[in-house]
């Protein structure tokens, strides 16, 4: 939110009181507390009247900063609050006549006493920091609003702030954290998280589940303004000092992802939104696949295997679906796992709300009435997750659901929360508009766990807030079917993964709209070159022969490939749920220090050794290699960097480019983790490459030592050998030697 016009002024109807000097600190338990008034104090008379600020700081883990900025302290808090694990170190405060000074490991936070200056400083740089005129009590049309302001310097970018699909670099934008369904043409988020990352090495969460606006270089644009509606405003600052640092300090804070099921990474075919399906159509789509050599892992039946106006009674349409144990079963039989579509909205036709409605379990209007509207379901309601009964209600239908075989769930919706009403716990109607969609997706996933183990457990969710990375898998929601769209959703995935996300998809060729055959097969590429892939769409079905004879062929190779590097792509999801950081990464998150990669948001890492550049038009691509020798997986062609490159590429081949020095374990076997072959990109570094079994656990490990110019290789896969160009070594006595020339 703007409060100024322009340097001088002030907009109409603001009153505007900023921190102007440190009146007082002092140590209170671990925390540091600053009285900080609004107006220089000249005399024991300019102590009579406010507006007055207490700053609270504290050290909330090593290199992570909390501030708490207030003008009222008084405010009862309703909740909810996001659940961050804070892991404290002692405190170490100084108190003195021109600064105070607060220490985190090896960020500190020092606060100059006589003109009010907070500065964030790590390793003998400041990283950041609240001049003059930043920290502010706002009276807007006689409303309270609580702002800071952090300096960017010169060449500082910033990044994240959830899955956004604008520009990646967020500088000059003006950011609501505001969850609603709005597509991803827009400024709009399905995944609103208030959180942001420089590329100077540090990161910044408001710790606020409710509205926070964000003028990012937008109102003063040598800073970032986080503002609130109240009495209060809390942020933390956590240093790196990089990409990869923050993250994982942010998620120990936020929490870390389950680790999804192997099954789960495996393709996913959707009988679409709107279409017309039963099981005819359903085994014709798998029998469809099977006859053409595509191999599929998960069936996902979306919102019609419910009958219409009932959304969401969980009860199979008769009409179509007349036997769905059966049903289930024959999938099964068939190696296949299946999903079904859910979201948090009870139509007044289902059997559910007459439920809900005498139990308590659906959210109110103050005067007590059941709230409703229209939009989705004629007279739909909202599950109330603030009442424990109603959490459990709902989950005993849906474990009633999958006790019929049903193995995942898509949790969609949970965006446009009203705040007009009142919840069973008397949580804030703004705090939990974006915190809605945890509790839903957490008494889902939680089902999930306790139904079919803590390792089989994934979700296909749309909507979360900060702490949603706890129950994977998210996807990028509603996208139209255009090469415009496929670049947006990109820049949403990883803006969302600069937030912790470690697992990530999308719709591949478009939600809306039929997509010509030659979108679907680029973006068949890209889908099954991330994280989780489905084909899914609005109005029309995305089995390829209905696109044409090529496009089966580039689902076919593009399945088997992500098939082959299972072991690789497995230990990367592994890293992902161990430290937090995503599986698809900007390229900044992997150089950092290379400037060149700073803004590019139409490539990514996947991993830490694979470079993927999709392709947004017919044939041409242009993209960045950064420096070393790299090899494209698909072509065998070595590229030497650092420089941009343009190349054409028909539907079969992309950049996919393997970085120098990597090994990259793949595997033809379904038991990935049993018969690896190591691929050798280059001279390798010494040290480990673990391969891991489908249940997360260390199977195998290869071990690269050089001893008198020789490479040598040990690994304890059951079966195992080392490829290195078009030269395949087969161990003797559980060891490969190479030579090196």
């Amino acid at each position: 939110m703007k409060f100024t016009d322009g340097n001088w002024l002030h907009r109409k109807g603001v009153q505007a009181h900023y921190a102007t000097e440190v009146y007082d600190a002092w140590q209170e338990g671990e925390e540091l507390v600053l009285l900080v008034p609004t107006r220089p104090i000249r005399h024991r008379g300019d102590t009579l009247e406010g507006p007055v600020l207490t700053v609270r700081l504290a050290a909330l883990a090593e290199d992570a900063i909390r501030v708490r900025i207030a003008h009222f302290e008084g405010v009862l808090d309703h909740g909810p609050n996001f659940e961050l694990t804070a892991t404290p170190p002692d405190p170490l405060i100084e108190i003195s006549e021109e600064t105070v000074r607060l220490w985190a490991g090896r960020l500190s936070a020092v606060v100059d006493r006589k003109r009010w200056e907070l500065r964030f400083v790590a390793e003998g740089r400041t990283i950041t920091r609240s001049p003059g005129r930043s920290a502010a009590y706002f009276s807007l049309d006689g409303k309270p609003h609580i702002q800071e302001g952090l300096a960017l310097g010169v060449g500082e970018l910033v990044y994240g702030l959830g899955e956004r699909f604008t520009a990646f670099v967020k500088n000059g934008q003006t950011v609501d954290i505001w969850n609603e369904d709005g597509g991803t043409s827009s400024e709009q988020a399905y995944k609103n998280i208030p959180f942001y990352m420089s590329n100077r090495g540090y990161g910044v969460l408001a710790n606020d589940p409710g509205r926070v606006s964000y003028e990012v270089a937008s109102e003063r644009v040598s800073r970032v303004h986080m503002s609130v509606p109240g009495e209060s405003l809390e942020y933390v600052v956590i240093y790196g000092p990089t990409p990869k640092e923050v993250l994982r300090k942010y998620t120990a804070l936020t929490g870390r992802p389950a680790l999804p099921p192997a099954w789960s990474f495996g393709l996913w075919l959707s009988t679409s939104f709107t279409t017309d399906y039963d099981e005819a159509t359903v085994t014709s789509f798998i029998q469809g696949m099977e006859d053409r050599g595509i191999p599929l892992s998960v069936f996902h039946f979306d919102c019609f295997w419910m009958r219409g106006f009932r959304w969401t009674d969980l009860v199979w349409d008769p009409n179509v679906f007349p036997d769905p144990k059966g049903l289930l079963d024959r999938l099964h039989a068939r190696g296949l796992k299946v999903s079904v579509w859910i979201n948090p909205y009870i139509a007044q036709a289902s059997r559910l709300f007459a439920e809900g409605k005498e139990g308590g379990y659906l959210v109110r209007k103050p005067n007590g009435d059941v709230w409703q509207w229209d939009l989705w379901q004629p007279g739909m309601a909202l599950v109330d997750f603030t009442n424990p009964q109603a959490c459990d209600w709902f989950a005993g239908h849906l474990e009633a659901l999958l006790d019929t075989g049903v193995d995942a769930l898509k949790t969609d919706f949970g965006e446009r929360i009203p705040t007009d009403v009142v919840y069973h716990d008397g949580s804030d109607t703004e705090r939990m508009h974006n915190f809605y969609t945890q509790r839903y997706n957490r008494t889902v996933f939680e089902l999930l766990e306790r139904k079919r183990g803590k390792g089989d457990a994934v979700l296909f969710a749309r909507s979360a807030t900060v702490g949603g990375q706890k129950f994977p898998v998210h996807w990028g929601g509603d996208c139209w079917s255009d090469f415009e769209a496929m670049a947006e959703s990109l820049r949403g995935g990883l803006s969302l993964g600069l937030c912790g996300f470690g697992f990530w998809s999308h719709d591949i060729g478009g939600f809306e709209g039929l997509p010509p055959a030659s979108l679907y097969k680029r973006w068949v590429q890209f889908g099954l070159l991330s994280s989780h892939s489905r084909l899914h769409g609005s109005s029309s079905y995305r089995v390829p022969w209905l696109y044409d004879d090529e496009a089966v062929d580039v689902l076919r190779e593009f399945s088997l490939l992500k098939r082959r590097l299972m072991p690789y792509l497995y230990a990367c999801a592994v890293e992902a749920h161990e430290e937090g950081v995503p599986m698809m990464r900007p390229m900044m998150f992997e150089f950092p220090h290379d400037p060149a990669c700073h803004t590019l948001d139409r490539q990514y890492m996947l991993g830490s050794s694979l470079l993927v550049a999709p392709v947004f038009h017919e044939s041409g691509v242009e993209f960045y290699v950064p420096e070393g020798t790299w090899t494209n997986l698909l072509t065998g062609e070595s590229l030497g960097g650092p420089g941009w490159r343009k190349e054409t590429h028909g539907f079969h081949t992309l950049p996919l480019l393997v970085k120098e020095g990597a090994i990259i374990p793949m595997s033809d076997s379904e038991r990935f983790w049993e018969d690896v072959a190591f691929h050798v990109f280059g001279e390798p570094a010494p040290g480990t490459t673990p391969v891991f079994n489908a249940d997360g656990e260390l199977a195998a490990t290869l071990e690269a030592t050089q001893t008198n110019g020789a490479w040598v290789f040990r690994c304890d896969a059951k079966r195992w050998r080392i490829v290195q160009g078009s030269n395949v070594m087969e161990p003797i006595d559980n060891v490969v030697r190479w030579p090196v020339p």
